[in-house]
């Protein structure tokens, strides 16, 4: 699959691979900073079924992670740094397992290789809510969400992927039904024997809950090489809630 993405800056190749219902827009700001300040070609990607690229029914971490390795050949690209946050750190993962030889160094933001529970239901549920027959505007949309999702950072997140399917018809961006269909998947855990010897940093948010201390053990038994930051104060959205500490601990880590 030709994956969406957007390219900033000249020098070593770095991959930002966002999380569940996400999209490119969300690492804008930090990867234009890591872009000039580190001297890196950033790539911001939409993931399938997610921003600007293609729908698939299929939704799984083995056919994400070949979406990114197949990017990288069609940019002539060898090997990579790679940085995915929740969702993309776990395509992040596969790809380092799989093909070990394209991830130069790889970088989780605020996911373990364990499973988790299914837990986005409830905000599948909330953007079913939005009947695009009946509304004409982002602050219709708002304030249709807002009745079942009181989390503001949560509706603005999401409403990033709303966009003008056509001249009268806003739309999401992401490919809903196919991503309800594999909830399951996007927790799994990844298998005993998986492993990647090259350099990793875990960046857990203090507030998250995502990465416990007890997962360390297992951040080691498939990352041998890696590190845990803990950014305090944050939560899931790391780069969103602290995006100067992750800018200073990224561009240590590109460097």
């Amino acid at each position: 699959m030709k994956l969406f993405s957007r390219i900033i800056g000249e020098g070593p190749d770095v991959l930002i691979l966002h999380g569940l219902f996400g999209m490119n827009d969300n690492w804008n700001s930090l990867g234009k900073q890591w872009a000039e300040d580190c001297g890196m070609r950033m790539h911001l990607l939409d993931l399938r079924n997610h921003g600007q690229s293609p729908h698939s029914p299929e939704h799984t971490y083995k056919a994400m992670s070949a979406d990114v390795v197949e990017y990288l050949d069609d940019h002539s690209i060898d090997s990579a740094i790679v940085i995915g946050h929740s969702m993309g750190g776990k395509v992040a993962m596969r790809m380092a397992v799989d093909h070990p030889q394209r991830v130069a160094r790889l970088c989780v933001v605020d996911i373990a290789p364990k499973g988790y529970p299914v837990h986005h239901q409830e905000i599948v549920d909330a953007m079913r809510t939005l009947n695009f027959d009946e509304i004409s505007s982002r602050k219709d949309a708002d304030d249709t969400l807002a009745l079942s999702m009181p989390n503001l950072m949560m509706r603005q997140f999401l409403l990033k992927s709303l966009h003008w399917e056509s001249e009268d018809r806003l739309a999401w961006r992401f490919n809903l039904d196919a991503i309800e269909a594999n909830l399951e998947m996007v927790g799994e855990a990844m298998e005993e024997s998986a492993m990647y010897e090259g350099t990793t940093l875990f960046i857990r948010g203090a507030k998250s809950g995502y990465i416990k201390d007890e997962d360390e053990a297992l951040l080691k038994a498939h990352f041998p090489k890696s590190t845990l930051y803990t950014v305090e104060g944050a939560g899931h959205w790391v780069h969103a809630e602290k995006p100067k500490e992750m800018y200073r601990v990224i561009c240590e880590f590109l460097s």
